[in-house]
């Protein structure tokens, strides 16, 4: 399981139908704790998940086979562990460029979505 400590940031979107294969991926694999939307905005698709304190909401749109900068990032605890739990989980992994303090890596969702998992040493 992943212990994420806080949101960093997000900015993310799966493609239009994908919900069943994103909820497979983010509450299946990722453990995340999905939430209702409002009734106002069901009609639009997506998904809300409640992770740690904040939300991550995902939306849909047309994507055609782009991997995006955009991503979230969440600090956790262990990050070598979290790393090891995806990748026995088939799920590739990118080392990142070093930043001063802080141990971190990407991977990529199902939907080419870029997520960051980082740990802040200090």
């Amino acid at each position: 399981m992943i212990r994420v400590k806080r949101l960093d940031h997000v900015q993310i979107c799966i493609p239009v139908g994908a919900e069943d294969e994103a909820r497979a991926f983010y509450t299946g694999v990722l453990g995340f704790q999905e939430i209702e939307k409002p009734e106002s905005l069901k009609a639009n698709g997506g998904i809300w998940y409640e992770v740690g304190d904040i939300q991550l909401h995902i939306g849909v749109e047309n994507r055609d086979g782009y991997n995006s900068k955009s991503h979230p990032a969440f600090e956790v605890e262990d990050v070598e562990a979290a790393r090891r739990y995806l990748e026995e989980r088939g799920v590739a992994t990118q080392d990142e460029k070093p930043i001063p303090g802080v141990k971190r890596f990407s991977f990529r969702d199902p939907f080419h979505n870029r997520i960051e998992l980082l740990e802040k040493i200090r």
